[in-house]
């Protein structure tokens, strides 16, 4: 088969041919921006699941379809630390200013539009010392008090009558959503909140690992205001779709047990889907791949995961980390009780804590529920697996 007639892409946030199993979500929002056309506002939308089961990709859609109903747009990528704090910041002040920008050619309720870009301006210099040229001066008594949740709330406020006089709503997009720092996270919460009860044209629109479901439930109420969806492993149905259609339509066609055994081995996850698809794409030399194709593609499939994928995480842990990590395979598989891990290694728990704690500000494993670890990564275990295999 030609190359470059391959239709499976796997890659961070790249969209796959077949977006299949996001329906649910992508209705969601489909309705706010119905509900939004009646002045009403239900709340943001939160998704939460283990890296490579496509939120990022999701939340790409997402934002396309806002932006083809005339929503103005604000998109950024949470990063940990101080260093990413500062980023954060600068991404939603300039995302901002970007936005007030574009009201700028609103038709309707110039005035007020001018008055709002004003506020912007304000937001952008005092949250991230940003200054744009908007055409207008910042304003010297709104959004300057230097906190984030205030001045965020007057931004808000001031765009949302010009907002929905020309039928449009303002949303925030951010991914990576459980690296923000707290306070940011905090703002965008609370405004949330004001939105919905004020049925402001306003919405935060998020993804995150699992460990954000924990963070926003410890933010009530201001978490009330979302829906918050977890984004898993494709069905069964939806994974098969994923594979077969796509080459469908390029006229190849698999057997029954090769989709059955790709399938199998990816466990409904999106990003292994595409990187075994493109493998067998790529080894088949005729227009009907079979089991034995298939098998082939999966095995060099797992060979450049273990060559690009999983060494992104596995290469950045300590002897005593990966000690941690064989642990967690050898009594659970992905998920693990802590208590089970020390057992396992022949410690007290507390000895390891500080392994567990540097594992999961790496973003490697995840607190699953209390007394329990869990991979971020889908499949981690059988790459552990494979690595432990090769050194036996």
């Amino acid at each position: 088969m030609l190359p470059e007639l391959n239709p499976f892409r796997p890659g961070a946030g790249v969209r796959p041919p077949e977006l299949v199993g996001r329906q649910n979500e992508i209705d969601l929002v489909d309705l706010m921006v119905a509900k939004n056309r009646a002045r009403r506002n239900d709340g943001g939308l939160i998704t939460y699941g283990l890296r490579g089961v496509g939120k990022t990709v999701l939340l790409n859609e997402l934002h396309r379809n806002v932006d083809r109903a005339g929503w103005v747009t604000v998109q950024f990528e949470a990063r940990p630390g101080s260093a990413g704090k500062l980023v954060s910041r600068q991404s939603l002040a300039r995302g901002v200013a970007m936005a007030g920008r574009r009201m700028a050619r609103f038709r309707t309720a110039v005035a007020e539009v001018r008055a709002a870009v004003s506020t912007v301006s304000s937001f952008a210099l005092t949250v991230a010392g940003v200054s744009l040229n908007l055409g207008v001066e910042p304003s010297d008594h709104r959004a300057n008090s230097g906190l984030m949740e205030v001045d965020l709330e007057e931004v808000v406020a001031d765009l949302a009558l010009p907002l929905q006089k020309n039928q449009s709503a303002l949303a925030i997009f951010v991914d990576e959503m459980q690296d923000l720092d707290q306070d940011l996270l905090t703002a965008l919460l609370a405004v949330q909140h004001k939105a919905a009860q004020s049925d402001w044209p306003f919405f935060v629109i998020g993804a995150g690992l699992p460990t954000l479901r924990r963070t926003l439930a410890e933010a009530r109420p201001y978490s009330e205001r979302f829906a918050l969806h977890e984004v898993g492993a494709l069905t069964r149905a939806s994974a098969k779709k994923a594979i077969v259609r796509p080459a469908g339509q390029l006229g190849v066609a698999f057997a029954e047990d090769a989709v059955d055994a790709i399938v199998d081995e990816a466990q409904g996850y999106p990003f292994f889907l595409q990187t075994y698809g493109k493998a067998v794409w790529d080894l088949t030399p005729d227009r009907h791949i079979d089991l034995e194709v298939a098998g082939a593609g999966i095995a060099e499939g797992n060979a450049d995961l273990d060559q690009k994928f999983f060494p992104a995480r596995w290469d950045r842990t300590t002897a005593a980390e990966r000690q941690y990590l064989r642990a967690i395979v050898d009594v659970g598989g992905s998920v693990a009780s802590t208590s089970a891990v020390a057992e396992h290694i022949g410690v007290i728990p507390s000895a390891l804590s500080p392994a567990r704690q540097s594992l999961i500000e790496k973003g490697i494993i995840y607190a699953e529920r209390r007394g329990y670890v869990g991979f971020t990564v889908p499949n981690m275990d059988r790459f552990i697996v494979r690595q432990v295999q090769l050194v036996d």
